[in-house]
């Protein structure tokens, strides 16, 4: 490996600079005791330099696993929070590996989380307008924790299923409002209650689709049939009796044609 190269070389150099060393100190002439003491002084400083080189790689390596630790704990809560099974680190790995490891997958459970809140913020919204058109109670779900897939899918099913009955009543609430319409022109009815009024003559996106509602809509309307129908039934009536006074009385038969167009 490369690394074992370079150690041997970074040996290689150590035992030539001592040699080189040695030369010059016999060269110099310098005793026997004074190069003992002299390579004691090269061998502390090399020791010393090593020593904080060693210590500066073992910090590091503290540091590292501390990180490790702190992200483990940190992943293992976010796991929880977001209902999901405990991270696992591959097996064998380095400790950079595994703090890399550690690291991508925060970020990517992060991005899950906040995707999650986003989508429930989106479905809250979309539950309080659907709420206020139809009267109904909002979904119970807690807005502050973070949603599991399964509560974000019941909630988007919950959320199509008020818009299909919304849907529903919409289309009840404008043929009901047509029929009470033309039954009103037709009974010459002037609309003399808030319920009334609020049908005929506000606008029909303002109008509460409550189930309540669209019973109320349904009553008024028979209401209205039944009262035609009365009317009808009265017509009816009068006219057989004005057809037998008009017998009684030998009415020609073109006074009744110009009276019938009333």
């Amino acid at each position: 490996a490369r690394s074992d190269l370079l150690a041997a070389e970074a040996v290689s150099l150590l035992n030539g600079a001592m040699a080189t060393l040695r030369d010059i100190w016999q060269e110099i002439g310098i005793p026997e005791e004074l190069r003992l003491e002299r390579i004691a002084t090269v061998k502390r400083h090399i020791k010393e330099i090593l020593d904080l080189m060693v210590a500066e790689e073992e910090g590091l390596k503290q540091r590292l696993l501390n990180s490790i630790a702190l992200s483990q704990k940190e992943l293992d809560a976010l796991c929880k929070e977001l209902q999901l099974e405990p991270f696992e680190a591959m097996e064998g790995a380095t400790i950079l590996q595994m703090e890399k490891d550690l690291r991508n997958r925060m970020d990517v459970l992060l991005k899950e989380k906040t995707d999650r809140m986003q989508e429930l913020k989106s479905l809250i919204e979309q539950d309080q307008d659907l709420c206020d058109i139809l009267c109904t109670a909002p979904f119970c779900i807690e807005s502050n924790a973070v949603p599991s897939l399964d509560d974000l899918d019941h909630y988007r099913r919950h959320l199509a299923s008020l818009n299909a009955e919304k849907e529903q009543r919409q289309q009840e609430f404008v043929s009901y409002k047509q029929q009470i319409i033309l039954l009103m022109e037709e009974l010459d009815h002037t609309p003399d209650t808030s319920f009334e009024r609020e049908v005929v003559c506000e606008d029909e996106e303002a109008f509460c689709l409550s189930r309540d509602n669209i019973a109320a809509l349904r009553v008024l309307l028979q209401q209205l049939q039944s009262q035609r129908s009365r009317n009808e039934a009265v017509c009816a009536e009068l006219r057989s009796r004005i057809a037998a006074l008009w017998d009684r009385l030998q009415v020609p038969a073109e006074e009744r044609e110009a009276s019938a167009v009333h």
